[in-house]
């Protein structure tokens, strides 16, 4: 219930973001019409269509995004007519008039002659609307669709998607009754009724040109965003408290427990871990094999940035307390299709020097069992096999390490006395400078894709060129030369293909694979168009130079001269290679 409840509140948060524009011109066209027999209807019908679509999206049916793509050009046609109807009511008398025909046989025999079709016809441009409206994928939205791409499509889905946009009906409502206010102090004062319905048509065929060419989309990478981040958010966090099933993609939530690790409350008892399909660096694990030890069972997934940062502290507590009864077992559940390789996390796994055992879990069955929404989780268990602490995203790890000690004590073991050095990574391993982070994770595949920026419009699964604008605002990014856009990633088909990125962080890292045959691809980065120096990233000389030997994160940019807007730009030599996604810190 509480889902369903913060669903609606961040419906209602998405009128604040310019994602929902292009569908305002729609519902303020409409605020002179009668509330419950016409704006009433449009809104239903838009609420009703964006859920339904986006539910066939989520339950995986074939077609779906060219359902999304033809419904798209449909509504577009839809609201073209709607716009010559209001700036030509001849035009429209005609079009209108076998419908209006029908509508009357039906009403006529409803005693409710006019009445009826209206409502009708509100529901079906209400309907459109919901076709064109493409909300912003924000924490709460990403956790209802992400939660059913992992763990299957329910009615929890369903009621929670639906509030969802009955939320940002509600909003729109509220747009839409002060349009009417507006429109009819107009009426009063000046008698420009018709002169405003006329403007009002022009509008609506401006915004369908608009959206037509992709104007839209390159306008909103230009326009400031009054981010709701922040505030869906703290509403998710409410949910990561209360236990629910709901899975939010990589989140920078942290939950601090309200309990002392003297009166740790029982979670449930560890799950199999027979769903795993193979193990590293340990033979299969059960957990009745771990029975008499304290257990940390760590999900993760190796080019996710906020796991690679829990790392330094995972592989400290193994070898502080691995003679005393601790074992650390790392559930590596994959995202990207190259992570589902086991020879890749093998690798990876060696790279990161973990010793510890890890559970390939490319089925979700660990993950499942566990009922797990995030990356990186970790679950402390202790020696009766017992869940007594979990935490999800980076951060709380002093907490964590009293609850270690204690567990560890409560089975019999001695803990050292006096402080313990501190703990750091380095490179990516690096803890984060939250203080100064105003860029997000970044898709660069078209399924996730926001802030693009290049002037021409993006053409899936094909090849096209691509140009970079002479400025960038901040948080947008382009390609430039040809590249093939796929839906989780892009891959540059000719030599010497660019992405540039307008950030704001100590950290930038960028998810890049080889070519499809493996062979490596070589690459130079730039900050302001000059080499990096000595704010190279880990993966990266000081001249700007690198190459992407393997699928993974790497870590291209480290800030040494303070915190700014900065312009990153980064050159493949080579083609084939596959860019993923952008994260920060």
């Amino acid at each position: 219930m509480l889902l369903i409840v913060i669903a609606f509140l961040g419906g209602v948060l998405t009128i604040l973001s310019p994602c929902i524009l292009p569908v305002v011109p729609f519902v303020f066209a409409r605020s002179d019409r009668p509330f419950v027999t016409d704006r009433l209807p449009l809104l239903i019908g838009l609420a009703v269509t964006f859920s339904v679509v986006t539910g066939v999206g989520i339950a995986g049916l074939a077609g779906a995004a060219q359902l999304s793509h033809y419904g798209r050009w449909v509504s577009l046609a839809l609201f073209a007519v709607f716009g010559l109807s209001l700036l030509f009511p001849a035009l429209w008398t005609r079009v209108s008039q076998p419908f209006f025909s029908i509508g009357n046989r039906v009403e006529a025999l409803s005693h409710a002659k006019g009445a009826r079709f209206q409502v009708v016809s509100a529901l079906l441009l209400g309907a459109a609307t919901g076709l064109l409206w493409a909300p912003c994928a924000g924490p709460i939205l990403g956790l209802i669709l992400t939660g059913a791409a992992l763990h299957g499509a329910s009615w929890q889905t369903a009621a929670a998607l639906t509030a969802y946009a009955f939320g940002a009906a509600s909003s729109l409502a509220v747009i839409s009754g002060l349009g009417k206010q507006a429109l009819d102090g107009l009426k009063r004062s000046l008698g420009f009724g018709e002169h405003v319905r006329r403007v009002m048509g022009a509008v609506v065929l401006l915004s369908v040109v608009g959206i037509g060419f992709g104007f839209d989309t390159r306008a909103l990478a230009h326009v400031p965003s009054t981010s709701t981040t922040g505030v869906e958010s703290r509403l998710v966090g409410l949910l990561s408290t209360s236990h629910s099933s709901n899975h939010d993609d990589r989140p920078h939530l942290q939950r601090v427990s309200l309990q002392t690790p003297s009166k740790l409350p029982v979670e449930g008892k560890l799950p199999s871990l027979d769903g795993a399909e193979s193990w590293i660096n340990s033979p299969p694990l059960t957990a009745d094999a771990l029975r008499g030890k304290v257990t940390v069972v760590n999900f993760w997934t190796y080019s996710c940035i906020n796991c690679l940062r829990t790392l330094p502290y995972l592989k400290t507590w193994s070898d502080r307390y691995g003679k005393d009864g601790l074992t650390v077992v790392g559930v590596h559940t994959p995202e990207f299709a190259f992570e589902h390789d086991p020879s890749n996390v093998k690798r990876a796994v060696a790279d990161l020097g973990i010793h510890y055992p890890v559970a390939i879990d490319n089925g979700y069955k660990i993950w499942q069992a566990f009922g797990n929404q995030y990356w990186p989780a970790f679950y402390i268990v202790d020696a009766e096999g017992r869940i007594r602490y979990h935490h999800f995203g980076e951060g709380g790890y002093g907490e964590a390490e009293k609850v270690i000690q204690q567990l560890l004590a409560d089975s019999g073991h001695t803990m050292q006395a006096g402080d313990l050095p501190a703990i750091h990574g380095s490179g990516a391993q690096a803890a984060a400078d939250t203080s100064d982070v105003e860029s997000g994770e970044t898709y660069v595949g078209y399924q996730q894709a926001r802030g693009f920026a290049s002037p021409q419009n993006v053409r899936p699964d094909d090849a096209a060129a691509y140009t970079i604008p002479s400025q960038l605002p901040l948080n947008s990014w382009a390609f430039g030369g040809k590249w093939i856009v796929g839906g989780e990633a892009a891959v540059a088909s000719e030599a010497n293909g660019r992405i540039a990125y307008r950030f704001h962080a100590r950290d930038l890292h960028l998810v890049l694979g080889p070519a499809a045959n493996g062979k490596p691809v070589r690459f130079r980065v730039t900050i302001d168009g000059a080499a990096p120096g000595e704010s190279h990233g880990a993966d990266v000389a000081a001249d700007g130079s690198g190459v992407v030997t393997s699928a993974r994160l790497y870590q291209l940019v480290r800030q040494h001269d303070g915190v700014r807007d900065r312009t990153f730009t980064i050159e493949f030599l080579d083609p084939g290679v596959q860019a993923f996604s952008f994260t920060f810190g």
